[in-house]
């Protein structure tokens, strides 16, 4: 009976103690709520503060940086991003890198981080059937996404590996050039036009990034899901045909 009874009046004061009853004799109550939402908030602060750190000190390395190949071979041996570790390959880009027309998707898939090239696949021929058909192919655009290595099962990609990987991006359009940019898909968009608007909102639009001319339209793999997307996005590249390739 006595032992029952110690051992329930140790549960008791187990329970007590991580409800902080034993702190109210402190001149001021503890929260231990707060305590561990503050120390949340503490560590995603430093996770923001290394990024910005890794950030500046990747952009100062950039600056040395000249040409498409130098670039290549920077980012093939860089290693700041968790995703690098598991990458069979960096993918960095592919076709023409003295076009004035880029292409930009969201991140190498399956078959982008075996081959090392973006858009290959089921997804890459449908996008070189629809160049094809305003009379484009990849020697006539530059393609590339805006991570380098592929995310876990093809998920979207996260934030921090987004902050990571767009000096990367921007180095490109610097060396690069391009009088307009095609984001192929909503995820692209939205981390260039630091938007979260629909897709469909933002198509039909000239928007502007780094002060390049920027169209939003499907990406080929929606296409394969949904045929319906099919006749928007000729109507965007007969734009892109209209505006930007006959006479411009």
């Amino acid at each position: 009976m006595v032992g029952k009874l110690i051992k329930s009046s140790i549960k008791t004061l187990r329970v007590l103690k991580e409800s902080g009853v034993t702190d109210n004799l402190t001149k001021f109550p503890i929260n231990r709520f707060e305590i561990k939402e503050s120390k949340k908030l503490t560590n995603a602060a430093n996770n923001l503060d290394n990024i910005e750190i890794m950030n500046s000190k990747t952009e100062k390395q950039l600056s040395k940086v000249n040409t498409i190949d130098e670039l290549k071979t920077y980012i093939e041996g860089f290693k700041g991003c968790p995703l690098h570790k598991d990458a069979t390959n960096a993918v960095f880009s592919d076709g023409n890198p003295k076009s004035k027309i880029m292409l930009i998707g969201e991140a190498p898939g399956h078959d982008e981080d075996i081959e090392g090239k973006p858009f290959v696949g089921r997804s890459g021929k449908l996008l070189d059937k629809i160049l094809d058909s305003i009379d484009l192919n990849r020697e006539k655009v530059f393609i590339l996404n805006v991570l380098k290595c592929r995310p876990p099962k093809n998920r979207n990609p996260k934030p921090s590996e987004i902050e990571k990987c767009e000096p990367f991006l921007k180095k490109q359009l610097e060396i690069i050039k391009p009088k307009l940019i095609i984001a192929l898909g909503r995820i692209s968009a939205i981390t260039l036009l630091r938007k979260k608007d629909s897709l469909k909102d933002m198509r039909n639009k000239i928007h502007k990034y780094e002060g390049i001319d920027l169209i939003v339209t499907y990406h080929p793999a929606a296409l394969l899901r949904n045929p319906n997307y099919k006749k928007p996005t000729w109507d965007d590249f007969s734009f892109i045909r209209d505006e930007y390739l006959n006479g411009k």
